[in-house]
């Protein structure tokens, strides 16, 4: 029994370590390059993410030319801490940060995506101080649609895990946790299908949603 538990731990963390050193695609260095040239003051509110942020009209969403779309279909915490930099630089007033579905889905664990959020406050908290942070929960999945149901829809105990992991790291950390997923969930635990088309990705009614939830701390 010990040397099947060890095999299978061994197992877990070369698939852990296999995901966190696959390489980003063509579209995620397209918007990477983008947003290496475009601006950031220290008059900003960032969004940085994935697909689901990415998807999103920020500016237009609150009426605000300095809150500003860092979302990258696909993008993973990982890489997300490969570009940081230019940001960083910039200083912003405030950073929201959303990520961590497609990490469950590359197979890695609730704590591999809290250890790196964590290693992104801890950079900011060193190079930007001034920049208040903002980690929001990983949003509920709905294993009703086909498109998503085999790597992201089986997904819905550990996205649980993961935030509260999120939460406790933020209360650790100083900083404001964000907590979107109970507005989102139905009674089943799902992504309610009144915000989805697809059981992963949000309707212009999930993001009114989103908006809700958050803009209190926009002021």
């Amino acid at each position: 029994m010990k040397k099947i538990i060890l095999s299978f731990v061994a197992v877990f963390i070369a698939v852990s370590i296999c995901a966190q050193t696959a390489e980003p695609g063509e579209y995620n260095y397209q918007r990477r390059s983008l947003f290496e040239v475009l601006p950031v003051t220290s008059s900003d509110i960032i969004f940085i993410g994935n697909s689901i942020t990415d998807g999103c009209e920020w500016s237009e969403l609150f009426n605000n030319i300095n809150v500003k779309n860092r979302g990258i279909s696909a993008d993973r915490t990982y890489w997300i801490l490969e570009r940081l930099d230019h940001i960083i630089k910039g200083k912003p007033r405030k950073l929201f940060v959303q990520s961590g579905t497609n990490d469950l889905g590359a197979g890695l664990s609730p704590q591999s995506i809290a250890d790196n959020i964590a290693k992104l406050i801890d950079r900011f908290q060193s190079e930007s101080p001034e920049t208040e942070l903002y980690i929001q929960s990983i949003f509920p999945v709905n294993n009703d649609f086909e498109k998503y149901a085999k790597w992201h829809g089986s997904k819905g105990k550990e996205i649980v895990e993961t935030n509260e992991l999120l939460k406790q790291l933020c209360i650790l950390k100083g900083i404001t946790f964000v907590d979107v997923y109970s507005q989102l969930v139905d009674e089943n635990g799902k992504l309610n299908k009144a915000y989805t088309n697809d059981g992963l990705h949000l309707m212009g009614t999930g993001y009114l949603v989103w908006k809700k939830v958050i803009e209190r701390y926009l002021n």
